[in-house]
């Protein structure tokens, strides 16, 4: 799954597609690549992100969903029951909902569903939420709203369990030790780590440097059976994982 950001404060810049034309473009040619889907996105969720209006949002995103809708999967990553509605009328096929509280929208249309833990933006850099065990906790969340969401009548769904959405470095790096436990549940697995700062606490590296590291956590995450990687780097994922199939097929 691709990331197209139409923000002007994505955490990385390169990933910042702040005309339609430019956001288009990209999301054609991880099409083209190979991406099974492309994820729009209208409002940063990296700390000390300032949100935006409902207004705002749909002005960026639903000019982008329509022409991408055209050419593949679309999902819309939002926190906004408006925007994820409206989305889905402009052509999106997936809501993933990085609020914890879409499921019953995603249901109400028939869509597919990505649940992912609550958060909220803006996230405050440094400040990490305690849990008693974070795999467990995390999965017993997203596992509850996956259940409403097929509930409410998701066509389908995904777990996710976060990455980087505030949690300490610690914690990240817990969670994805444990996604072999998360992928024997009872819903396919997306996993998110594209060039996240979690990241720079093991390899010192900036955003900009952080393919390598990002490519490095695919491997055990196809071991464990994740479904779908979403990613800035298509191409790069992509041969990743032609790799390991050939390999360990």
């Amino acid at each position: 799954m691709g990331i197209v950001n139409v923000t002007p404060d994505s955490f990385w810049a390169e990933s910042r597609f702040e005309t339609l034309e430019q956001a288009v473009r990209a999301g054609q040619q991880m099409f083209e690549a190979g991406a099974w889907a492309v994820d729009i996105g209208g409002e940063s969720t990296r700390p000390g992100a300032v949100p935006v209006s409902v207004d705002e949002e749909l002005d960026r995103i639903l000019p982008v969903v329509a022409e991408l809708a055209r050419f593949g999967v679309v999902a819309v990553d939002t926190r906004h029951a408006e925007v994820a509605q409206a989305a889905v009328d402009a052509g999106a096929r997936i809501v993933n909902d990085v609020s914890g509280k879409l499921y019953e929208v995603a249901g109400r249309l028939g869509v597919g569903y990505v649940s992912m833990p609550a958060h909220t933006v803006p996230v405050v850099a440094g400040v990490y939420p305690r849990y008693g065990d974070v795999s467990a906790d995390i999965t017993r969340v997203v596992t509850d709203t996956a259940d409403l969401a097929i509930e409410c009548g998701a066509s389908r769904v995904w777990v996710d369990p976060g990455i980087g959405f505030g949690k300490s470095p610690a914690d990240n790096l817990r969670l994805l030790r444990d996604l072999p436990v998360l992928c024997q549940g009872p819903f396919p697995v997306l996993l998110g780590v594209s060039r996240k700062s979690f990241l720079h606490t093991v390899t010192g590296r900036s955003v900009g440097d952080r393919l390598a590291g990002s490519l490095a956590v695919i491997a055990p995450a196809w071991s464990a059976g994740v479904d779908i990687i979403r990613v800035h780097d298509v191409p790069e994922t992509l041969d990743t994982i032609a790799m390991l199939n050939a390999i360990w097929g």
